[in-house]
């Protein structure tokens, strides 16, 4: 029986990959073993097809638990991808060996399950001691930091890290025959010398299984008569799969592993996750380098000088200055830090510090873009169609066909006129997907939409993990359209909260879901009938009013939801008197966003009877002695702006509250409400201007000692242009003598002919 060939990596490395497939050629393996998910084995002939694009990743979750899951991911320089694709291209067998899945991921649940329990058992008691007489801290161990063995061999060396010795020593030369004898040669010796885990406990019982089952892999292989094997795993697995264990003890081992069931398909994956770690839980720092040196190992330009070109390029894109001459000194001086440090070629730290010094005159901030777009890179990959989807998924890819939305890793934003179809449309698939808890979209305030209803603004990203939310929302239907009004169904059963019902129906109505919307509007009125907290009532009124005026617009009916926003604003009104009543100041003040929220949604309600009702109850708080002096002051700058109360009455209430009898404190709380954060009142009407200037040159050096910090922090929210028209009109003195107003030069009776004309684009009726 021969002895397999064992070839150690360090996971997504194009040093190891560009060195495997050289040994390939000269080997001519005929029989792969790939450390990897055994459950992605029937998907490996998938590598070599048209439609495969890496980066991708294996996903293996748990169909009855999709939460239960893991990525295996794989770049173009991933040695595993490198070796699985010459198999099959070549006719090779080629298999995972790792530990299944199937038993990881139950393994992960019962260790979930031994915390969770553990967590209920250490609540300290009324003493602070759990129910073992033992302090919380004392009974779950901190966490192990996971350590890397490479890093002995790196300080040896005089690196800072074992990551950074691996990438120098291999990733980035180019003379790689003897890699894996001098790769095998080093790790045997560390794993002998290396006293310490690097991992924890239940770690390293999770390597032991890992190691017994890829050891019983190989003598099956063996069994099966292959006679050049070759087998790709992890560097510190070479001590271990080469160890003298009986396939007995193996056996004994693996016994009785707890099972999960489970599913596995290919997914796109991106550059950016590439950098987490995942899966094999080695992520890494620089995928975008890592392509380039992959990319140019066989180009005639030195990488040197095609990834400064790539920089200049990024550079010039950005209007930024970068001549030919600084990329000459710049790799001129890159190719003289690497012969001071030793190093056969320039590498990324060596290249970053001649384009700092060089091109941006050591300004560290103006490369960030470079790391984005070339150290990490933007790349999102892609998987052929045939590859296994739940209905949902393949629901959502037929979606952005059809609206030409294709998903990608860069931030792109879409301007969309709703006017029309095909807009419409993509707006509500985003917001069916945001139902779904999958925000491929996030609507931003910035461009056209902030002009007219008719525009939204989307900032549109796609993540991989979305694949795995779809798999999760799958629970709920198997199109878009159906599992978002079936999660909001269940959504109206488990929201506490008016405000978060009244959200939910704004929500439901952008995704055009009319059958959800009667479902949310019908929960509403339910809990609307049944409570009487003027706080909920008030906080349910904007997102209701948002859609009973503006839903025509998106071609929404929004008129189910009428007759519900003005049973609220009754309740409200008749609610919120008592409500402004002994309040503290803190109560007060959050009550006061809350009113002007809902004083502007009655507003867009344009309602006569609703106007008269809320009006109504606004009175009664600005009359009523009882209700805190913040609101009392805000109601009556609200029925000033409306003109339901005259300048007069307004004159005579300011009069009242700020006269020197009044306690300084609760004077500066009505100046606060009635000023409302809005100084053109104060700007634009003299008497109101004189008669806070009378209360505020009437308080004696003690009054006014105690009432300035709260003017003071009544002025601060004014706008610096507001204080300094302020501090103008206050230089010129107190006594402001009314402006005569030149009489206009106009004829009434032409002037008269244009309003018709104006009410129709004003859209005014009277």
């Amino acid at each position: 029986m021969s002895e397999p060939h064992f070839f150690g990596i360090r996971h997504h490395g194009p040093g190891c990959a560009r060195s495997l497939v050289r040994a390939f050629a000269v080997l001519k393996p005929d029989c792969v073993l790939i450390e990897g998910p055994p459950e992605g084995d029937a998907l490996l002939p998938l590598i070599a097809s048209e439609g495969m694009r890496p980066p991708v990743a294996l996903l293996t979750y748990c169909p009855d638990e999709p939460r239960l899951a893991v990525y295996h991911p794989f770049a173009v320089f991933s040695p595993e991808w490198q070796a699985a694709h010459w198999a099959v291209v070549a006719g090779v067998p080629v298999r995972f060996i790792d530990l299944p899945i199937t038993h990881g991921l139950a393994l992960d649940k019962v260790q979930r399950d031994l915390e969770r329990v553990a967590d209920q058992t250490a609540e300290p008691d009324a003493t602070g001691l759990d129910a073992h007489g033992a302090s919380p801290a004392s009974v779950l161990p901190e966490p192990v930091e996971r350590r890397d063995p490479l890093n002995w061999l790196a300080h040896a060396a005089g690196y800072a890290d074992g990551e950074s010795w691996w990438n120098h020593m291999v990733e980035e030369r180019g003379d790689g025959e003897q890699l894996f004898a001098a790769i095998s040669e080093a790790m045997l010796a560390l794993r002998a010398d290396w006293k310490d885990s690097p991992c924890d406990e239940h770690e390293a019982h999770r390597e032991d299984l890992r190691e017994a089952h890829m050891r019983q892999c190989i003598r099956a292989a063996q069994k099966e008569g292959f006679e050049r094997i070759a087998v790709v795993c992890g560097a510190w697995h070479l001590g271990g799969l080469q160890a003298s264990t009986t396939a007995k003890a193996d056996q004994t081992l693996l016994k009785g592993l707890p099972k999960v069931k489970v599913q596995t398909t290919w997914v796109p994956w991106t550059y950016r996750h590439l950098t987490r770690a995942s899966g094999y839980g080695a992520g890494i720092a620089s995928p975008g380098w890592y392509e380039h040196l992959w990319a140019s190992h066989d180009n005639a330009q030195p990488r040197t000088v095609t990834w400064l070109a790539r920089v200049a390029r990024l550079m010039r894109e950005r209007d930024l200055d970068c001549s030919s001459a600084h990329l000459i000194e710049a790799a001129r001086l890159a190719d003289a830090l690497a012969a001071l440090r030793d190093r056969p070629a320039p590498g990324l730290e060596e290249l970053h510090e001649a384009s700092r010094t060089v091109l941006t005159m050591g300004d560290e901030s103006v490369l960030h873009f470079i790391r984005d777009a070339l150290v990490v890179g933007d790349r999102l990959g892609q998987v052929p169609s045939d590859v296994p989807t739940v209905p949902l998924q393949r629901d959502v890819e037929q979606a952005q066909r059809s609206l030409r939305l294709k998903p990608e890793a860069t931030q792109k934003t879409l301007d969309l006129d709703l006017r029309h179809a095909n807009d419409l449309a993509r707006s509500h698939l985003l917001h069916r997907l945001h139902l779904l808890d999958i925000p491929w979209g996030t609507m931003t305030k910035v461009g056209r939409s902030s002009k007219g209803t008719f525009h939204e603004v989307w900032s549109l990203q796609w993540q991989p993990e979305f694949v795995l939310r779809l798999i999760e929302a799958s629970q709920w239907g198997q199109t878009v359209q159906d599992a978002a009004v079936a999660k909001v169904v269940d959504q109206c059963s488990r929201i506490g909260t008016l405000s978060e019902l009244s959200a939910l129906v704004d929500r439901v109505l952008l995704a055009d879901l009319h059958t959800a919307v009667a479902v949310a509007t019908r929960a509403l009125e339910d809990r609307a009938a049944l409570t009487g907290d003027a706080l909920q009532l008030l906080a349910a009124l904007p997102s209701l009013s948002n859609v009973f005026r503006y839903g025509n617009v998106r071609q929404t009916d929004a008129a189910m939801v009428g007759h519900v926003l003005d049973g609220l604003i009754v309740r409200a009104a008749i609610s919120l008197p008592l409500a402004c009543a002994a309040l503290d100041d803190a109560a007060a003040d959050a009550l006061r966003d809350k009113l002007l929220g809902a004083h502007a949604a009655v507003k867009l309600r344009d309602g006569d009877e609703q106007a008269e009702l809320w009006q109504q109850s606004l009175n009664q708080i600005a009359l009523h002695s009882g209700a805190h002096e913040l609101l009392q002051g805000v109601a009556v700058r609200l029925l000033l702006d409306d003109g339901t109360w005259t300048v007069d009455r307004v004159a005579s209430a300011l009069s009242l509250h700020l006269s020197s009898g009044a306690e300084p404190a609760k004077a500066a709380a009505w100046l606060d409400g009635f000023l409302n954060r809005n100084a053109v009142v104060l700007l634009h009407d003299a008497r109101v201007w004189q008669l806070v200037n009378d209360w505020l040159v009437g308080l004696n050096e003690e009054h006014f000692v105690r009432v300035l910090p709260l003017v003071r922090r009544t002025f601060s929210v004014f706008g610096p242009s507001e204080r300094r028209d302020l501090g103008q009109r206050a230089s010129r003195g107190a006594q402001v003598p009314a402006v005569k107003m030149a009489q206009p030069l106009w004829d009434e009776d032409r002037a008269v002919l244009a309003l018709p004309v104006l009410r129709q684009i004003l859209g005014v009726n009277t």
